[in-house]
C-alpha cells in the first residue's frame, strides 16, 4: 500500500510539473501573439512601457520593428526618437546619433526633430575628450549644439545648449594655448606665436584670448622685439581693463617702457611673420 501510494504520488508530481510547463509555453506563446496582433500604437506603448522601466534592450528590439513595419504609422517618429534614446541611456552615444540623425532624416516633419537635434549634440558633447587630445568629437558637438540654437531659439533647452557651446569652445581654446605654450617652451618662436594668434582671433571671447595676449608679450619680450611687444600689451589693456590679469600686464608694460627708452633701436622688426609662422606650424602641427 505505501509503495501504491508513493507511486501515485510521484505521478501527481510529474503531471503537475508537466501542466506547469504547458501553462508557461502557452501563456509565453499567447503573450507573443498577442505582442504581434498589437496596433502600431499598441506596440507602441507596450515598447515605451520597457524603456520607462529601464529595460532598454527589448525597448531597442520593440522600437526597431515599429520603425521597420510601421514606417508610415503615426507613432513611428516617436518609436525613431526613443530608438535613439535607448542607445543614448546605454551611453552608446555614436549609435544614438546615427539613430538621431536617421530621425532627422527620414521623418523631417516629426515634431521630435527639434529633441532629436539638441539630442545629437549632446551624443557628441559626451564624446568629447580632454582638451589634449583630438577634438573632431568637439568641434561636431559645437556645430551640431549651434545649429539647434539657431534653428529652435524658443525650445527650453536653448540655455543648457549654450552653456554647452561656451564649454566646448574654452577646452579647443586650451588645446590651442597648450600647443602656443609647448612650443614657446621648446623656442619654436613663430610656431607659438602663430598658436598665440589663433586664440587671440578665433577665441577672443574665452579665459584663454588674455592669457594669449600675454605669452606673446613675453615670447616678444624674450625676443627683444620689444615695440612689437608694446603694440601686443597695448591691445590687451585695452580689450581687458578689469581683467585679473592686469598686475601682471602692467609689469609687462612697465618693462616694455624702460626697454624702449633705453635701447629703442634694439627693438628691430616684427619678427612673428604670419606667413612664415604659419608655414612652421603646420609643420610642427601634431596629428
Amino acid at each position: 500500500m505505501k509503495l501504491e501510494s508513493l507511486r501515485k504520488e510521484h505521478i501527481i508530481k510529474y503531471l503537475f510539473a508537466v501542466s506547469l510547463l504547458a501553462t508557461v509555453l502557452i501563456i509565453g506563446c499567447s503573450s507573443k501573439d498577442v505582442v504581434q496582433n498589437m496596433t502600431p500604437e499598441e506596440r507602441f506603448q507596450h515598447a515605451k512601457a520597457l524603456f520607462d522601466n529601464g529595460d532598454y534592450l527589448e525597448a531597442i528590439n520593440e522600437f526597431t520593428v515599429i520603425t521597420l513595419q510601421y514606417q508610415g504609422s503615426a507613432v513611428a517618429g516617436d518609436a525613431q526618437f526613443y530608438l535613439a534614446e535607448c542607445r543614448f541611456k546605454r551611453g552608446e552615444f555614436l549609435l544614438a546619433s546615427y539613430e538621431y540623425q536617421t530621425l532627422k532624416r527620414n521623418m523631417a516633419a516629426s515634431p521630435r526633430v527639434p529633441d532629436a537635434q539638441y539630442k545629437l549634440g549632446l551624443c557628441f558633447y559626451m564624446l568629447s575628450p580632454k582638451s589634449r587630445l583630438d577634438q573632431q568629437y568637439t568641434k561636431r558637438a559645437i556645430d551640431e549644439l549651434q545649429a539647434f540654437v539657431e534653428y529652435y531659439p524658443k525650445s527650453e533647452f536653448v540655455p543648457d545648449a549654450t552653456e554647452k557651446i561656451q564649454e566646448l569652445t574654452s577646452r579647443l581654446a586650451k588645446k590651442e594655448y597648450d600647443t602656443a605654450q609647448l612650443y614657446a617652451t621648446m623656442e619654436y618662436n613663430k610656431a607659438a606665436i602663430f598658436y598665440y594668434d589663433n586664440v587671440i582671433e578665433k577665441y577672443h571671447d574665452t579665459e584663454y584670448a588674455p592669457l594669449a595676449y600675454l605669452g606673446k608679450t613675453e615670447l616678444l619680450i624674450a625676443r627683444k622685439k620689444f615695440r612689437d611687444a608694446k603694440t601686443v600689451i597695448t591691445k590687451f589693456l585695452e580689450r581687458f581693463p578689469n581683467s585679473v590679469l592686469r598686475s601682471r600686464a602692467d609689469k609687462l608694460n612697465e618693462q616694455i617702457d624702460s626697454e624702449l627708452k633705453s635701447a629703442p633701436a634694439a627693438s628691430g622688426k616684427e619678427s612673428g611673420n604670419t606667413n612664415n609662422a604659419s608655414s612652421e606650424a603646420n609643420l610642427l602641427r601634431p596629428h
